[in-house]
């Protein structure tokens, strides 16, 4: 399967269309997963990302009394959905490869099996901190930082493997994408540490960056200025999310640490229920989306947390 850098690079100019969905809750089948992909393949994606959700701890009643935390996993892992997707849509599908909650040793074992079904292109993320702790806590024996998963990645792909006993073992040869936050991430003291963090992660050898959402090209466009001076040359691929309702103004800062225009804000509020929200938004994102393409932005690519609807109505308007 082609890398998507390849992608990018055969689009003669072209901005291509590309999502990123959840993997579904434990105990659903791939199904759901088929059927929020399906209205959208008219819009010939190139490739599709799917998300990992590290595993959480939870309170369980203990026999002696009182509770003990187990860890538990809602959902399945990447490499299945990942697998399943290509078969079913001939489409490059890119798992999400995290650090926290794994060893290095089963972050390699997670890229031999990707590699072994023909997935190569991944993003290589730093992941959240687990649900209810309010830091990032990496693995003791894992990577401890993005910047070092990128490193893990790269050594395979020249056949450097952790241990002597995989000196035979053949090279990957993985497309390494890597986060970039147009509003900088919520950990850097400011935006030129962010993006100096950034290009240590492209000079250790990740081939192109998807952004976090934003509301505001403003912010988007000032970010990619800033990048291409601290000398970062990748592709820049903007990821967008239409708000669906009126709670996102307030739960998508939060969870993501962005802002939203005070327009839309304005709108959003003013609005006299959710759906009425939601056409504002898909009409907001439309707007954005209309404004990159015309900058010559390589790809379109939306945060459809699994849904369709909203980015159907949106990649109507634009592909």
């Amino acid at each position: 399967m082609p890398k998507i850098t390849e992608h990018l690079a055969t689009a003669n100019g072209k901005t291509l269309f590309s999502l990123e969905i959840l993997p579904p809750l434990k105990g659903e089948s791939i199904q759901s997963i088929f059927r929020a992909i399906e209205p959208l393949m008219e819009f010939k994606p190139p490739f599709i990302d799917v998300t990992y959700h590290r595993a959480e701890y939870v309170e369980m009643p203990h026999p002696n009394g009182g509770f003990q935390k187990k860890i538990t996993r809602k959902r399945p892992g990447t490499v299945g959905i990942c697998a399943a997707i290509m078969n079913r849509f001939q489409v490059d599908a890119v798992p999400h490869i995290i650090c926290g909650g794994f060893s290095k040793e089963e972050t390699e074992d997670a890229l031999i099996d990707l590699q072994f079904l023909g997935i190569e292109n991944v993003l290589a993320l730093r992941g959240d901190a687990m649900k209810g702790e309010t830091s990032f806590k990496p693995d003791p024996d894992g990577n401890q930082t993005s910047l070092e998963l990128v490193e893990q990645i790269k050594d395979m792909n020249v056949g450097n493997f952790l241990h002597e006993l995989s000196h035979n073992a053949a090279p990957t040869n993985f497309c390494i994408g890597v986060s970039g936050y147009p509003e900088k991430h919520f950990d850097a003291p400011n935006l030129s540490t962010d993006i100096g963090w950034l290009k240590r992660k492209i000079d250790a050898g990740a081939e192109y960056i998807v952004t976090q959402m934003f509301f505001d090209n403003a912010a988007y466009f000032k970010f990619v200025d800033k990048v291409r001076a601290a000398g970062i040359t990748v592709p820049i691929i903007p990821g967008l999310k239409p708000l669906v309702t009126k709670r996102q103004l307030s739960a998508l800062p939060r969870l993501f640490h962005i802002d939203i225009p005070e327009d839309l804000v304005n709108a959003v509020m003013a609005a006299k229920d959710d759906a009425t929200a939601k056409e504002i938004g898909i009409e907001w994102c439309i707007n954005q989306s209309k404004e990159l393409m015309a900058s010559g932005v390589p790809v379109l690519h939306y945060y459809s947390m699994s849904k369709s609807d909203s980015i159907k109505k949106i990649a109507t308007e634009l592909f």
